[in-house]
């Protein structure tokens, strides 16, 4: 006989990603791996999760933190042989993809964002300016390449080959990542690698994604009815729970400023 106030309820982890990939230099919760270990840790011991879901909205960020935190997910999941189900929101590009891919499956809104499997360098250049108001630019260096690519000088051929044989590893590493999780249920006739991005449907017809779901009623269907979700995140301070702390004005002006690479922005 079951007495219901002792029986307990099948349990399914759910860890918020999002935001800007990075280290967090500020002292402010970010998606690091540092910051996300214990979270990750507690949402795969605890409670004996028949799986963890992933909600994430993420442009991307850091290609080693991205890295870091996917590895580690991929880790825990083998390690505790608990499946692991990617739900995306507004956007998995990038970076959020990389941490997609930690999933054994991906599933998305019809109008997500998905992709943007490329690695990316911006900066200004103020050479002209700066010349144009009389101001010299003076550097002194101990090794010829320590001042590659300053904003201050004319950009050099040589700096921009250097800076590409920089990039082209971590989009080479990427790449490896995607196929090695994907494998066969990516796309062959579509060069799924240039950068591009993809809405839901598109990208669950190119192998991006696994299906169309939202996190709720898709692990209801997985798991049942009465399936409890139990939701693990990182601390958020009194201050940014009020919305009164910097950070938070610094990482929304990044988001916007990477999420208007696909017309995110707002």
């Amino acid at each position: 006989m079951k007495i219901p106030f002792l029986t307990k309820k099948p349990t399914v982890s759910v860890i918020r990603l999002q935001g800007v990939i990075g280290a967090g230099q500020r002292g402010g919760p970010a998606l690091s791996d540092a910051a996300l270990a214990p979270v990750i840790e507690r949402a795969f011991r605890r409670k004996k999760p028949l799986a963890v879901a992933l909600a994430i909205n993420s442009p991307g960020g850091s290609p080693v933190q991205s890295s870091l935190i996917a590895a580690r997910i991929r880790r825990l999941s083998e390690e505790t042989r608990v499946p692991v189900y990617a739900f995306v929101e507004d956007m998995a590009a990038s970076g959020g993809y990389w941490l997609a891919c930690a999933a054994d499956e991906i599933w998305a809104d019809e109008s997500s964002v998905l992709g943007s499997i490329g690695v990316i360098s911006s900066g200004f250049g103020f050479a002209d300016l700066i010349s144009r108001y009389g101001i010299e630019r003076r550097v002194h260096t101990a090794g010829q390449s320590k001042s590659m690519l300053d904003p201050f000088r004319p950009e050099k051929p040589e700096d921009i080959a250097r800076l590409n044989e920089l990039l082209l590893p971590i989009h080479g590493a990427f790449k490896d990542y995607v196929r090695a999780r994907r494998c066969n249920r990516l796309d062959a006739s579509t060069d799924l690698f240039t950068g591009d991005v993809w809405t839901g449907k598109q990208a669950v017809a190119l192998g991006i994604a696994d299906g169309l779901g939202h996190l709720v009623p898709r692990i209801q269907t997985l798991y049942g009815k009465d399936v409890r979700l139990i939701p693990y995140g990182q601390r958020v301070s009194p201050l940014r729970r009020l919305g009164l702390s910097a950070d938070d004005f610094i990482e929304a002006a990044e988001r916007r400023a990477i999420g208007s690479q696909f017309g995110l922005g707002g």
